[in-house]
């Protein structure tokens, strides 16, 4: 029989070992007894300091049928066989194309790649191998590349920004998406950490290994191939343009094209395809040493070998807006995350295991259509733009990146030297007011919440706490809606996928919308092989 045990507890000096010894004693057997046991979800309860636990909850096997009181912590786990996808009649003249090699274009091919509909991926950027040689000459030289960039290239924007799995959809999919994460290399700590991360080194691997199990499955995957336009057809896709230039025809088309992609914004608009504005946040990057926020949050414990770099996640509302931390990378970097010229946007990363000096976080502010300009589909992005430029300007216009002490952006003072925290940024950095390029309201906000971070995470106001100006790229600034079939609503055959769209938030929802994606299409239409 199999037991899944929830709220196992162990103190941080109890080995994985006597995780066996408790669940024996909540199902009230001998030790003997189990033949097997599988962590189920691991995480930490700092609530107590510095009384710090483990809770745990695990899958056991007993020998035999045994008379297990059951409680709400223990329940009977029921073998559910796995169905098989459900696949269409309708045949495919082509195969199905999809742009974009993010976590939803790489999911959408791995899927249908595993059932037969042999897809084609087309990436605008570089594979991961000379991709990451491109980026580390933009940080070490501000040689930008448009189209191989931390935006923009195999894998998408996450491949730069720590892999972290977290996610607040409540899909099914969700393991399979970490299950194959793990296949393809991951840690198997993914499938059952609270907040699982891969690290940004170990995710390049891992895309790679990705990249090979579609090509094996059937699929192809082209580099340096930049969706220019559609090819439509009576409100119908019948196939893309690449580069210009060459055309391939296919009455099925997945855009996965991430939350950058602005060219490919245009081009969709002027061919007709609807798409609506969206609410996103804007804000900077600050950084505290990580010793600080472990102190904070695990007290005495902190350092603790079995803790790590501790995170957080803070949120303040202030009138209609809200100011949060966002992608928090413990140990990690700040990374110059620029897709166009004569502009400044950031991003952070760590790598696995987050061990660098400093903590960072996005710091931003709820901003929606009320603030852009016009009610054009695509004033989000100039919104973004013009703040993205005025960082440029501000620090040099030389690709530097403005930084600021908290005290002094506070004060409303241009910073003229630095204190104990030292930025980490991946480019060049030049001392700055970054009041003056984010809109005041935004400075404003960021101003008021500041105090209660403070009290909410003791020392997250420290005067020398860096910014790094400006953080935009939060999420995208568009929706392309799409109807009941997941086809944009007035363009037959045409899939909006992922964060791009407007329809995740993450690398996890995004590959969860490729999968659905993937699996609408298969019940309409059957394999190619």
């Amino acid at each position: 029989m199999k037991f899944l045990i929830n709220n196992i507890r162990l103190s941080l000096d109890e080995d994985l070992e006597e995780l066996r010894n408790a669940a024996a004693r909540k199902l009230k057997l001998s030790k003997s007894s189990i033949l097997s046991l599988k962590i189920i979800k691991e995480s930490i309860d700092a609530r107590r300091k510095p009384n710090i636990t483990f809770l745990y909850s695990v899958m056991v096997e007993v020998e035999g049928s045994h008379p297990v009181t059951r409680s709400e912590d223990i329940r009977v786990m029921e073998e559910i066989p796995e169905e098989a996808p459900v696949k269409g009649s309708e045949k495919l003249k082509n195969r199905p194309v999809i742009v974009g090699s993010g976590p939803a274009g790489l999911f959408a091919g791995l899927v249908l790649s595993q059932n037969g509909y042999k897809p084609l991926i087309l990436e605008r950027g570089q594979c991961i191998e000379k991709r990451t040689e491109i980026v580390h000459r933009y940080w070490e030289r501000g040689v930008l590349d448009s189209q191989t960039n931390v935006q923009f290239g195999e894998g998408g924007a996450g491949t730069f920004s720590d892999g972290k799995l977290t996610t607040r959809i409540n899909d099914t999919r969700c393991k399979r998406v970490l299950e194959e994460f793990h296949k393809a290399g991951a840690p198997e700590e993914i499938l059952y950490k609270a907040k699982p991360h891969i690290g940004s080194d170990i995710l390049k691997d891992v895309v790679i290994n990705l990249r090979k199990s579609i090509e094996a499955a059937g699929g192809e995957i082209r580099f340096n191939s930049r969706v220019t336009s559609l090819k439509l057809e009576n409100g119908q896709v019948n196939g893309v343009v690449i580069n210009e230039t060459d055309e391939i025809d296919s009455e099925i088309v997945i855009l996965a094209i991430g939350h950058s992609a602005r060219d490919t914004y245009s081009s969709l608009l002027s061919a007709g395809v609807a798409f609506t504005q969206k609410a996103f946040s804007i804000g900077v990057r600050i950084e505290h040493p990580q010793t600080l926020i472990d102190r904070a949050q695990y007290g005495q414990a902190a350092g603790h070998p079995r803790l790590g770099a501790s995170d957080y996640q803070l949120f303040y509302k202030t009138g209609e807006r809200t100011v949060y931390s966002f992608c928090m990378c413990p140990g990690g970097v700040v990374v110059a995350s620029a897709s166009e010229p004569n502009s400044v946007v950031t991003n952070g990363m760590s790598y696995f295991a987050r061990d660098l000096e400093n903590a960072n976080s996005a710091l931003v502010v709820s901003v929606g259509p009320g603030d852009f300009e016009n009610d054009h589909p695509l004033a989000g992005v100039e919104f973004q733009r013009t703040w993205e430029r005025l960082a440029f300007d501000i620090a040099g216009k030389n690709s530097s990146a403005p930084i600021q002490r908290l005290e002094d952006f506070i004060m409303g003072r241009k910073s003229t030297g630095l204190g104990s925290v030292k930025p980490s940024y991946t480019g060049a950095t030049a001392l700055s007011d970054i009041n003056k390029c984010l809109p005041e309201f935004v400075t404003a906000s960021m101003k008021k919440s500041i105090g209660y971070f403070d009290n909410k995470l003791k020392g997250f106001g420290m005067k020398d706490a860096i910014l790094t100006g400006v953080e935009t790229r939060t999420s995208s600034p568009v929706r392309i809606p799409r109807g009941e079939t997941l086809e944009a609503v007035n363009t037959g055959g045409l899939y909006p996928a992922g964060e791009g769209a407007g329809y995740a938030g993450g690398i996890v929802s995004a590959a969860v919308d490729g999968i659905r994606i993937a699996e609408q299409i298969m019940k309409v239409y059957e394999p190619l092989i």
